[in-house]
């Protein structure tokens, strides 16, 4: 008899997930020590995680779609979010045809499992685990973004996403319970952790410091967002990892109040006091509005007393994660949705947004420039003609070539340049998935660039630095916000030609160029100075 005053932190309420069963027959029961024992063919642990990394790098959860859809039907949301909204709902549809991912960063793999002990797999789990990411990502139109250290600065691409994360645990019980998600750069990297103090626990001094931190997210990792704030935590490590399963609610059937034992809860008046802050920011979703957030999770964690550490992350529009299990009864997945149609509207585009701009790409460099510069920062602009596409590992390497006297090549100082990155491109298609990567990482770029007449005019996802404004306002430069989340639906409706340019051996992170169709944007940054993002 265990005398102790015990209670489970994270005590979850009843489970109402829609469940589908997988085919096959991988469970029998057997006794032992007078109990009934799962046994569980390997081969289960293959095929439940290759066909969720399937279903979530092409389908959405029902509730995520009626968000978005609620944003088109709401009165108060700005044109901007309207139009973006829109967008991720065509991208989800083309999605859901299963041949091109959502989001062309298809992710790092992340597994968490809780192993019954009535559950006897007899292998090393995290091994056929692993096995089904890999079939997934090598058999589907998905990227590889794993890279492994061949020494501290040297790296290569590991040529199957592999490895992933896997978390295994032990309870009690007859059930093998999973969640599985894919994890973006983008996403991943809006993940923070804040050491506070008791001072923090007042309403004042948290709602000060929600407004200072939340607006700093910024939008590169695809809003709208469904956020995450967890106050508390043993470890700084247990915060983070709280922030990551609430960002995906898994922890919404947490009780709503505290108690003696440590608990863990949701504050569900704090929730709606953080959502109302988000949607006065004035970002919306991505190019301003009201919709920076679908919604809010809040969750208060015990702490030591020395100790307040405070997390803060977000869920993208890339909203991919599903529950798993295996019982008695089989192998199960989450059910997602597979007719995203539905959740369209019956509605005009132009109704959705303000005056769209058409730019002809197939003109000289200033020319472009000078159709830019008679319009407002978040003017919607629709282009057509030629980019190329260059991102990290290209910028540096054009910048070895400045370093060296060599100069920039004609290409990137003739045509906007993209920061992107594709993935891989089915048989029949003009390209795989290929949405916007994160600009700030190609800041440092910038004013170098041109001040040799190179990257005049550059296409991403996020906000930039101060030094990309004031070298925007020096050179006569621009930087246009692509829709992040997206990625299907611009491949599929904008992008209708491509082929490497430069460095082939680079893969992904090659030169590409491109040729486009109404591929839209907004003007972010323009030749005098003005940030969208910094009037906020």
């Amino acid at each position: 008899m265990i005398d102790a005053a015990f209670a489970e932190i994270f005590p979850l309420g009843e489970d109402t997930t829609p469940w589908r069963r997988l085919d096959g027959d991988y469970v029998r029961t057997e006794s032992f020590a007078g109990q009934e024992m799962v046994v569980v063919d390997p081969q289960a642990l293959v095929q439940l995680s290759a066909e969720a990394i399937r279903d979530i790098s092409h389908l959405l959860r029902p509730g995520h779609l009626a968000q978005l859809r609620a944003i088109v039907d709401d009165s108060e949301a700005s044109p901007n979010d309207r139009f973006v909204a829109l967008e991720l709902l065509k991208n989800a549809n083309i999605a859901a045809g299963g041949v091109l991912p959502m989001c062309q960063d298809t992710g790092t793999a992340i597994v968490m499992g809780k192993k019954g002990q009535r559950i006897w797999t007899g292998v090393d789990d995290a091994l056929y685990i692993s096995q089904g990411i890999a079939d997934a990502y090598t058999r589907l139109n998905l990227r590889y973004s794993q890279l492994t250290p061949l020494s501290m600065f040297e790296e290569s691409n590991t040529g199957n996403n592999l490895p992933a994360q896997i978390d295994l645990y032990a309870t009690e019980g007859a059930a093998y319970k999973f969640m599985v998600m894919a994890k973006g750069g983008g996403s991943a990297n809006k993940t923070f952790l804040f050491q506070e103090t008791k001072a923090l626990l007042n309403p004042d001094s948290l709602r000060k410091f929600v407004s200072e931190s939340v607006v700093k997210l910024g939008t590169s990792a695809c809003p709208p967002y469904h956020l995450a704030l967890v106050i508390g935590g043993t470890s700084a490590e247990m915060t983070l990892k709280t922030v990551k399963l609430a960002s995906a609610r898994y922890l919404d059937g947490l009780p709503t109040s505290g108690g003696k034992f440590g608990q863990a809860f949701r504050d569900i008046e704090m929730e709606q006091q953080v959502l109302e802050i988000t949607r006065t920011l004035g970002i919306g979703a991505q190019f301003g509005g009201k919709y920076f957030c679908h919604d809010v999770r809040v969750i208060r964690l015990p702490r030591h007393g020395a100790s307040c550490p405070v997390g803060l992350g977000v869920s993208c529009s890339a909203d991919r994660q599903m529950l798993g299990k295996i019982t008695r009864d089989g192998v199960f997945l989450e059910a997602l949705e597979t007719d995203p149609a539905r959740y369209m509207p019956d509605v005009r585009e132009d109704k959705l947004s303000g005056e769209v701009v058409q730019i002809n790409l197939n003109q000289p460099m200033e020319q472009i420039r000078a159709t830019l510069s008679r319009y407002p920062i978040k003017t919607r602009v629709s282009l057509t003609g030629t980019m190329v596409v260059a991102r990290d590992i290209a910028h540096a390497k054009l910048k070895e070539r400045l370093d060296a006297g060599k100069g920039l090549p004609d290409y990137i100082k003739n045509h906007p340049v993209y920061y992107a990155g594709p993935s891989k491109t089915p048989d029949g298609y003009a390209s795989g998935s290929f949405g916007p990567t994160t600009a700030g990482r190609m800041d440092a770029y910038v004013d170098l660039f041109q001040s040799h007449g190179g990257s005049m005019v550059m296409l991403a996802k996020g906000n930039r630095s101060a030094a990309v404004k004031e070298a925007c306002k020096k050179h006569g430069g621009f930087y246009l916000g692509s829709i992040g989340g997206a990625a299907a639906q611009l491949a599929v409706q904008s992008i209708r030609k491509v082929e490497v340019l430069e460095y082939p051996e680079l893969g992904m992170e090659a030169v590409w160029k491109i040729e486009v169709e109404n591929f839209p944007a907004f003007i972010i940054v323009d030749d005098k100075g003005n940030d969208f993002f910094r009037q906020l």
